[in-house]
């Protein structure tokens, strides 16, 4: 296979599964009986835990007895292995964040490795977050541990046939952030300018002329000058009004 290395962060064959293949009722399974179960593709595991990427094969296989499934210890070893092409990675984080950098640099090169295959991120977390942090990392999904392995397999199908999965779970979260920022934002719809109101939503976070200035990209003067706008509007006379008059805006 032409994958070069990956990062240390899945680079650990400890515990690998012999040969590449998965125990069965009677010992560790043989070539002939994997072919009998590969009409459905090739998915390969990652995770240096051989106990978790084990058991996760496991349980993908006796819910879809035609998938076939390798469980390796990082990619490296995969090449090692006289494998098929895959048709998708999963990628098992357990605890570790998609959002601390280390691990996103590592997620963002192990999907340049693997070019077109798409990669399923597999993680404790549900965070809405972790979930756009690994998708915008190229991830073509996310599996929180939370979830049965029906929709551990459901996902990695959909992921195979080119379409993307998140938990419904998530989903509903960010709806729930949407609608609040929506409504808090209402009060202030008509009153200011949009650049009026990213300044006041920094305002009402304590925030300092040089953090406004800084994060709206405008010049310190520019921002003062916003200010006096917005105070002139709430007729206030100091900042500490025009924090109290928007707090009461808001209720």
């Amino acid at each position: 296979m032409g994958y070069s290395r990956i990062p240390d962060l899945w680079n650990d064959t400890t515990g690998t599964i012999h040969n590449g293949y998965l125990p069965d009722g009677n010992g560790l399974g043989s070539p002939d009986l994997e072919e009998e179960h590969t009409s459905d593709g090739l998915v390969v595991i990652i995770d240096k835990r051989a106990l978790e990427r084990e058991c996760l094969a496991r349980g993908l296989t006796e819910h879809n007895p035609t998938l076939h499934v390798r469980a390796v210890g990082s990619l490296d070893e995969l090449r090692h292995l006289d494998a098929s092409e895959p048709s998708a990675f999963l990628v098992i984080l357990g605890a570790r964040k998609v959002t601390d950098q280390s691990v996103r640099a590592e997620l963002l090169h192990f999907v340049a490795e693997v070019g077109a295959v798409p990669v399923i991120v597999v993680a404790d977390s549900d965070e809405p977050g972790e979930i756009l942090a690994a998708l915008e990392s190229g991830a073509r999904g996310y599996i929180p541990t939370s979830v049965t392995v029906r929709v551990a397999a459901e996902a990695t199908g959909l992921a195979r046939a080119g379409g993307i999965f998140v938990p419904a779970s998530s989903i509903l979260a960010l709806r729930e952030v949407i609608h609040a920022a929506a409504n808090s934002a209402r009060p202030l719809t008509g009153m200011f300018t949009a650049r009026e109101a990213a300044v006041v939503e920094a305002l009402r976070k304590g925030k300092a002329n040089k953090i406004i200035a800084y994060e709206l990209n405008l010049c310190e003067s520019t921002v003062k000058v916003h200010i006096r706008n917005i105070m002139k509007k709430l007729k206030a006379t100091n900042r500490t009004e025009v924090a109290y008059k928007l707090r009461e805006m808001m209720l």
